[in-house]
């Protein structure tokens, strides 16, 4: 009886100091934490329940890591509740938050988003570069994407994420997008595959950032290539020279226009071998489904549009009407200059490391693309091929000679 007696009071005393400890645990696990205005917190990958306590105490979000921890603990074991691990991330703590409060908002992982937009247009390398140069994701990219092959749109992660995660959901979201898209197209289109589309929709993509317009910049390419008519397209010849830099720092030359290039369309028949950069899911959507015109033709109008023609003869005079517009505007800018002489005003020196970056395309917005400089007064008057022209076209569109071999 005296040892059944002494375990029971043993067995008593324990149960009240566990009892005791624990409702002490408890009581400052639910008490108001020590925080008078809410903090940010970072939680970063990897770190274990006491490590991200010690970091708490450290920035004084809590005030003993160790009730921190036991109380994690006991919440599921006496409470009855699950517990969830705590997820890395950056956190908004509100001020006076218990350690019950952080505990939770640590284990639903509803941290502060940060945002990356990737927009229509720009190549796998740009795509790169833009990642590389966030500061709030990690991780290094070892290798580029192949090109078309990232979906552009705004991606959502938390401070830390890694960079290639962000490429893995581009990559996934682009084949989403096609299997999606893809079994929709219209029956008649002049392409074959999935690839040929995306390479397609990709010098779409280029010449255009107007949506409304892109069904119609679609539908000219088909019909040039339903007649064996080249594509022309001016950013095939900048991707030949400069590929996934994107950008070519200067106008298109007629020693371009005439350089023999796997992705110079006015040099070779059809497609590319790949497409010239990243494009958009509207994009895709306009060349599965193009506009149902006869237009062979396209030129810059002026008003950030374009003017589409279905004969050579239409689109001369489309192209006489804007070479009349870039007439005005260089004289308007000549005038402007004039007058900033006249009142004294002196430009400010430029040094090399001043000179203005080149332009990187941003959502709705294409860089600019640049023609041929003049060979002939008459433009295309004299019946050769005339090009096809993007809407932001720096100088005058001029022709080219009509290709060997080119039916019209």
């Amino acid at each position: 009886m005296r040892v059944i007696s002494s375990v029971l009071t043993v067995s008593l005393i324990v149960m009240v100091l566990v009892g005791g400890t624990a409702f002490a645990i408890f009581n400052q696990f639910e008490s108001p934490g020590p925080l008078d205005a809410p903090r940010t917190v970072v939680i970063p990958k990897g770190e274990g329940r006491i490590a991200i306590a010690e970091r708490l105490e450290k920035d004084g979000v809590i005030t003993n890591r160790w009730t921190f921890v036991g109380g994690y603990l006991l919440q599921g074991f006496l409470g009855g509740r699950k517990t969830s691990e705590l997820r890395a991330g950056e956190y908004e703590i509100k001020e006076h938050a218990s350690m019950r409060e952080v505990i939770d908002t640590l284990a639903e992982g509803k941290s502060i988003l940060y945002k990356a937009t990737l927009p229509e247009g720009l190549t796998s390398e740009q795509i790169v570069e833009r990642l590389k140069a966030e500061p709030n994701l990690s991780g290094e990219i070892t290798s580029i994407p192949p090109e078309g092959t990232l979906l552009p749109d705004t991606y959502y992660f938390s401070k830390g994420a890694s960079r290639n995660e962000i490429l893995d959901r581009m990559r996934d979201g682009m084949e989403k997008v096609m299997t999606e898209l893809w079994e929709q197209r219209d029956p008649d289109l002049p392409v074959r595959s999935v690839e040929e589309l995306v390479t397609f929709a990709s010098i779409v993509e280029k010449e255009t950032g107007r949506q409304d317009e892109r069904d119609r910049v679609a539908a000219v390419f088909y019909n040039r290539l339903r007649k064996g008519m080249r594509l022309q397209s001016d950013p095939t010849i900048i991707y030949g020279i400069v590929g996934g830099q994107g950008v070519l720092g200067r106008g298109i030359t007629r020693a371009d226009i005439d350089t023999k290039s796997p992705y110079n369309t006015y040099q070779i028949n059809g497609l590319p071998p790949g497409p010239i950069c990243n494009p958009g899911k509207s994009t895709i959507e306009a060349a599965l489904h193009p506009a149902k015109t006869s237009d062979l033709y396209f030129v810059a109008d002026g008003t950030g549009g374009h003017t589409f023609s279905e004969t050579l003869k239409d689109h001369n005079s489309a192209v006489q009407k804007w070479r009349q517009v870039e007439k005005q505007a260089k004289a308007k800018q000549g005038a402007s200059d004039t007058s900033d002489q006249d009142t004294g005003t002196v430009p400010i020196p430029q040094g090399p490391d001043s000179a203005p970056k080149s332009p990187v395309a941003t959502k709705g917005q294409k860089a600019a693309k640049t023609s041929a400089p003049a060979t002939s007064a008459n433009g295309a008057d004299d019946g050769s091929q005339a090009p096809v022209s993007s809407a932001n076209t720096t100088d005058v569109p001029l022709p080219v000679r009509k290709p060997k071999k080119q039916q019209q």
